[in-house]
């Protein structure tokens, strides 16, 4: 596939994550009886959602590529070449944070978002599959039956392919377990968090590093790592509220 085209078609499926996550997103708020998404409070968190996710994705992929800060690649080419599915994910939460600071919200929100992400997960990621080498979201190579040729006559590990499975596990068990998890909102938003986290921290060992900080760690892996460290404690502290309320 020409890279022109390759990269026209993950472009289109990038959006195609985006306007189908926030189309469920309204959808999830209508579910609960939550209106009015573009009043002052809720346009706050979305736009703090939109900024973080944005500023995130190429802060993260620039994290993980620090061997092209002095490329010439001008100026335009470094804000629009790249991006992070991590970076986006955190940066979004950060922002959504700040905004619900500045808008007074004090109620949690996250846990609209859980299904959207996870649903932007599988359509991003399959765009990323289909993209092949030209995305470099594929993994290392491989001997295993389901390796994958991208067309250079190698076989890899599909990881955009893991990774479309491991959203669908978490939307299941979601799914499953819905009505217990909204005792404690925001629960489900951390736990989705902190398992996405652990598992690009496990699967990108398994992915080309294109640069390799102490422990061949890559960059994306030192944030998942960071990320990993400030979202656990919080995790495990709503966790041991909800525990304390049922004793």
């Amino acid at each position: 596939m020409a890279p022109e085209r390759a990269l026209l078609l993950h472009a289109v499926f990038e959006w195609a994550a985006i306007l189908a996550g926030a189309r469920l997103y309204f959808h999830e708020r209508g579910l609960h009886g939550l209106r009015g998404a573009l009043q002052p409070q809720n346009y706050a968190v979305l736009t703090g959602c939109l900024l973080g996710a944005a500023i995130g994705n190429k802060a993260v992929f620039w994290v993980d590529n620090p061997q092209l800060w002095n490329s010439d690649t001008g100026v335009v080419q470094f804000f629009l070449g790249g991006q992070s599915m991590v970076g986006g994910l955190v940066g979004g939460h950060l922002g959504v944070e700040l905004g619900k600071w500045f808008a007074g919200v004090r109620h949690s929100t996250g846990d609209h978002f859980v299904f959207p992400i996870l649903l932007g997960i599988v359509i991003g990621r399959l765009g990323c599959l289909l993209a092949g080498l030209h995305d470099q979201t594929f993994g290392i190579q491989t001997s295993l039956p389901w390796g994958v040729d991208f067309g250079d006559g190698i076989r890899r590990h599909p990881t955009q392919l893991y990774e479309i499975l491991f959203a669908m596990l978490l939307w299941g068990t979601f799914k499953r377990g819905r009505t217990r998890l909204a005792v404690r909102p925001g629960l489900m938003f951390k736990i989705l968090l902190v398992s996405y986290l652990s598992w690009r921290l496990l699967v990108d060992a398994i992915k080309p590093v294109p640069y390799a900080y102490p422990m061949g760690l890559s960059g994306i892996q030192l944030v998942c790592a960071a990320a990993l460290a400030l979202c656990i404690p919080l995790l495990l502290a709503q966790l041991r509220r909800r525990e304390a309320v049922r004793a």
